[in-house]
């Protein structure tokens, strides 16, 4: 069943992305390996599953794909603990399968993009463990952040820093003889030490790294933490706790320090000596808009991931402020904006939307589809979202693999700091086909188990019903390519009631209705498509509460 699925669904190429600029306005779909499509029945998805799934892709219209970590890991944190950097882990398959999946896609018009994890690698890589063996001060140590303790027989950690995953940011080694020795920096798990990119042997290893994929041929590079390998001099106490609420809203000494562009323009010449329009795209948490704009002035990178618009809440002037600045920004150094709902590690957002109602979450989750692909630059996708896949909120504890759960706050409560130890609800294997065990995921079972229900949420279910999210999608992307007017370019506000916005491009209106009533205005011009029924009066038309609508004017 699952193969008859994969070969009939339709596999036009994506638009031409040979010209200069592709990724200015491309639609990028993210896939998280381990939960896309699993070909040996191991339960956990990997890179063949993921090749024979890309016809998939092209059908739905996306221009590429991005690939989370493949790498070999031990896998502490679903693979962005990275022990070695040019090898696919076996449990993902092996370089060969990269290699097709790299030319599977570009055969069907697709560029490819995978993770590059610079800020830290795993406890398992060669260098860690040189480090380990090595005296303080070594050579070896200095690759990471290694430095004595703090108190009077050093048992106290250097500073202050918290773990994004919560509880320290240090963890004390121990020397061969057995006794306690330095602290590591690790501003994730434990199992990721922190690289020091003061060291010209880290700044080489990745140059070298960035070759290898691509020599290979991927056409670019979705850098991870892109905004934390710059530590500030003399690593600094922050002076308080919770420090993970502060990320994304002011500077901290250990992330958004000037001192990562120097390293992302570097990379940009790296990216520049290759054919093709290669691309480094940032997964940089800034407090501003204008500090994001920094990560992609005309020498860095290329992209820099909206988070600003993905934490924004459903409310219209909220959206509006938010477009308007990140449009200003990015705009301010020639630079295209993204837009992005959902990804790996944050709660879907027809879930975050639904206010404790899951049809009121979708609702708003289709509309928001179709204000994201109407607005200027480029869009990310993330798997599933085309399903309107909501959370998984009710997964048992011991089927949980986000260390973040694991991880003890300071107030003894397990699960319950840093990151909130949730990401596995949004990780759950893709339902492919009504039946099966794992709903057409794999041959097998699947790593994280899904909900009955999502068996009428499966690409076989909603494909060809003309009301499904996934033909909504498809119906969004297809305009998008058609129309002249969208994609990367100008846009201007035109008057709305308050709670309704209402954009222009060039022979195009979108209008999105964030009410709980229905808003009745003129009608804009010929209705494209709607992300709910449209009824219309005489000269005007009822736009139903939490959607969206295109109009061809």
């Amino acid at each position: 069943m699952t193969q008859e699925l994969t070969t009939s669904l339709a596999t036009e190429p994506a638009r031409s992305s040979e010209s200069p600029g592709w990724w200015r306005d491309a639609v990028i779909y993210q896939v998280y390996v381990r939960s896309f499509a699993d070909s040996d029945g191991d339960g956990i998805g990997d890179l063949r599953g993921a090749r024979e799934r890309l016809p998939h892709l092209a059908g739905l219209g996306v221009d590429a794909v991005w690939l989370t970590p493949f790498y070999a890991s031990p896998q502490a944190d679903g693979g962005y603990d990275v022990a070695d950097y040019r090898a696919v882990d076996p449990l993902f398959g092996s370089l060969s399968d990269a290699d097709d999946l790299v030319r599977t896609a570009h055969e069907l018009g697709l560029k490819v993009i995978v993770d590059v994890v610079p800020n830290h690698s795993s406890d398992q890589h060669p260098w860690f463990r040189e480090a380990l063996a090595d005296r303080p001060g070594g050579a070896a140590r200095a690759r990471y952040h290694f430095r004595p303790g703090r108190g009077a027989h050093g048992e106290l950690p250097p500073n202050d820093w918290e773990s994004v995953f919560g509880g320290p940011a240090w963890t004390r080694t121990t020397d061969p003889d057995g006794t306690p020795g330095e602290w590591y920096l690790h501003l994730f798990a434990p199992q990721q030490p922190d690289l020091d990119w003061d060291s010209p042997e880290v700044r080489a290893e990745f140059d070298s790294v960035l070759r290898f994929w691509l020599d290979l041929g991927v056409d670019g590079f979705r850098i991870d933490v892109a905004h934390g390998m710059v530590k500030a001099a003399g690593l600094p106490d922050i002076g308080r706790t919770e420090q993970a609420t502060l990320i994304g809203s002011q500077v901290l000494p250990f992330f958004d320090q000037d001192g990562v562009h120097e390293i992302h323009r570097s990379w940009r010449r790296l990216l520049d000596s290759y054919p093709g329009d290669r691309i480094g795209v940032a997964e940089a948490w800034a407090p501003t808009a204008e500090r994001l704009a920094l990560y992609v002035r005309p020498d860095e990178l290329h992209q820099a991931f909206n988070f600003q618009f993905l934490k924004c809440p459903w409310d219209a002037a909220a959206m509006r402020q938010v477009i308007d600045e990140s449009l200003t920004a990015t705009g301010s150094v020639g630079a295209p904006t993204t837009w992005v709902l959902s990804n790996h590690d944050v709660v879907r957002h027809p879930t975050r939307y639904a206010d404790g109602s899951p049809e009121r979450g979708l609702a708003r989750a289709r509309a928001a589809a179709l204000l994201t692909l109407a607005l200027p630059g480029s869009s990310y996708l993330y798997q599933g979202e085309e399903l309107g896949l909501p959370e998984v909120t009710d997964l048992p504890d011991e089927l949980r693999q986000d260390p973040a759960f694991f991880r003890t706050s300071p107030d003894g409560q397990d699960g319950q700091s840093g990151q909130d130890g949730f990401r596995d609800g949004c990780r759950v294997p893709l339902p492919w086909t009504r039946s099966g065990e794992s709903h057409g995921f794999g041959p097998g079972g699947s790593w994280l188990p899904q909900p009955d229900t999502w068996s009428g949420l499966s690409v076989e279910a909603q494909t060809g019903a003309p009301d499904s999210t996934l033909e909504l999608y498809r119906g969004a992307l297809a305009l998008r390519r058609e129309l002249p007017g969208l994609g990367d370019g100008a846009m201007s506000w035109l008057q709305a009631p308050a709670g309704v916005l209402a954009l222009s491009r060039p022979g195009f209106v979108c209008t999105l209705n964030t009410l709980g009533e229905e808003v009745e205005l003129p009608v804009p011009g010929r209705a494209l498509l709607s992300s709910a029924p449209l009824t219309y009066k005489a000269g005007t038309v009822c736009i139903p509460p939490d959607s969206c609508a295109w109009w061809a004017i």
